[in-house]
């Protein structure tokens, strides 16, 4: 009697995780859509053209009285919108692991974001300021939101799981920017036969990816659940709270120790999904539709990679598989640089190999840091993780705005990016990850 007890306690705690993984899922496939319709596909070429429109002769724009090159008011707005979260995230994080209601916060931020992308619609004429406001709250609420959803992954998925959920729900997030892209694609290019103008369907693509972001993002407030956290002291705000939670770290130095590498190549991985779609419509000369039409392929093939690399790293461990990707993303941007202009063919070639690397890179990253944090304290750690995903990528796009602000080069300003891989791979490779996670307090896999 006692052994089936315990059968069917493990069987019912198994079904409750895996219900909660399924719609933990969906907020990837809900938000995805900001990061592929909004941030890598519309908004730069868009919000750019809108700069040069509000631009004076010498091609700049005066927000608060300081002159920027318009090419460069899209780079300083995501970098703006990075320090931003900067402050936010771990005051944030520090709160849902001190409360335990990690749901309400990741309900607010989501829909603050979604809110802010929806309002891109106003987004005409010279109205840059509009768009760089916008585009600072959203992109913001999506870094707090993102990392209130990767906290859950150490608390619904086991040690051995981990590599598999979290690829999942890369997959599934690219697999819902791949779907709305296609819709996106069909309104672009037939924007005459459904009476709008190309501006118009920009900004009707703008704000349609708000409304699925908040709609998506009901199913998994109310699937995932919240788990009562330890009493613990109120914490300082913002930058004070960062520090604090880096102290921290430091009686976990190789946790911190991975953190840094992630911190630099994934800075690299965030400015190349930004700045592709304005270093392809600037430099290389290719349409709006050959845009779309190349990220879509990363959208679709992501997928595949993500899983992928899933498999790889059951395989041959997941350290190794991560290692390996950063050769391929070295390798695929330093072709990116040798592009022909004008020759859609070799841009969707670029496209197919960053695809291929992009998902795995990033579901891997997680999944490894996930053994890395110490128990009870996974929305605060993932606070840090977040601002090396999100946010201090304010420096990969501020050497990108740098650079072609001196050099009037956007192929100067892409190959510039190759730095972050190469530094990223020899900081990773010298962390010992089996170490590491016994460090934190953590089983360790079989394979890892």
């Amino acid at each position: 009697m006692g052994t089936d007890t315990v059968r069917t306690t493990d069987a019912d705690e198994a079904a409750d995780r895996r219900r909660e993984q399924r719609g933990w899922y969906f907020y990837d496939w809900a938000c995805s859509v900001y990061s592929t319709s909004v941030l890598t596909v519309f908004l730069g070429p868009y919000l750019t053209s809108v700069a040069e429109e509000a631009a004076d002769a010498g091609g700049f724009v005066h927000p608060l009285g300081i002159p920027v090159r318009a090419g460069s008011f899209f780079a300083y707005s995501v970098s703006l919108s990075v320090i931003v979260a900067v402050l936010v995230m771990p005051l944030v994080g520090a709160a849902a692991d001190r409360t335990g209601r990690k749901k309400p916060l990741l309900g607010a931020a989501a829909y603050v974001g979604a809110g802010a992308t929806a309002g891109m619609f106003f987004l005409d004429g010279d109205r840059y300021l509009l768009g760089g406001l916008l585009l600072i709250v959203a992109n913001a609420a999506q870094s707090v939101a993102m990392m209130l959803y990767n906290s859950y992954l150490p608390q619904i998925a086991t040690p051995e799981e981990r590599d598999a959920v979290s690829s999942r729900g890369w997959a599934f997030g690219y697999a819902a920017g791949a779907l709305v892209l296609v819709g996106n694609l069909v309104l672009y290019l037939g924007h005459d036969s459904f009476g709008l103008s190309e501006s118009m369907a920009v900004r009707v693509c703008l704000a349609s990816a708000g409304l699925w972001w908040g709609a998506f993002a009901l199913i998994p407030l109310r699937r995932l659940r919240d788990r009562g956290g330890p009493a613990r002291e109120a914490t300082s705000p913002g930058l004070r709270q960062l520090a604090a939670t880096v102290r921290d770290m430091r009686r976990h130095p190789l946790t911190l120790g991975f953190l840094l590498a992630y911190l630099v190549y994934n800075d690299g991985i965030q400015t190349v999904i930004s700045q592709a779609s304005v270093y392809g419509s600037k430099e290389l000369g290719l349409s709006q539709s050959t845009l779309i039409g190349a990220v879509l392929l990363v959208q679709v093939l992501a997928v595949a990679g993500a899983l992928a690399l899933g498999r790889l790293a059951r395989r041959h461990g997941t350290k190794r598989t991560i290692l390996g990707s950063l050769v391929a993303w070295t390798a695929t941007l330093a072709a990116g640089y040798f592009l022909p202009a004008g020759e859609p063919v070799w841009f969707f070639v670029l496209a197919a190999g960053i695809g291929l690397v992009l998902g795995g890179s990033q579901a891997l990253s997680r999944s490894l840091y996930s053994h890395l944090v110490p128990p009870g304290k996974e929305a605060e750690y993932f606070s840090a993780y977040e601002v090396s995903d999100r946010g201090m990528s304010w420096l990969g796009p501020l050497l990108f705005g740098l650079t072609f602000q001196l050099t009037g080069s956007y192929r100067d300003a892409i190959i510039s990016l190759v730095i972050f891989f190469v530094l990223g791979f020899v900081l990773l490779a010298r962390v010992p990850v089996r170490r590491a996670i016994g460090d934190a307090g953590n089983p360790v896999p079989e394979k890892i």
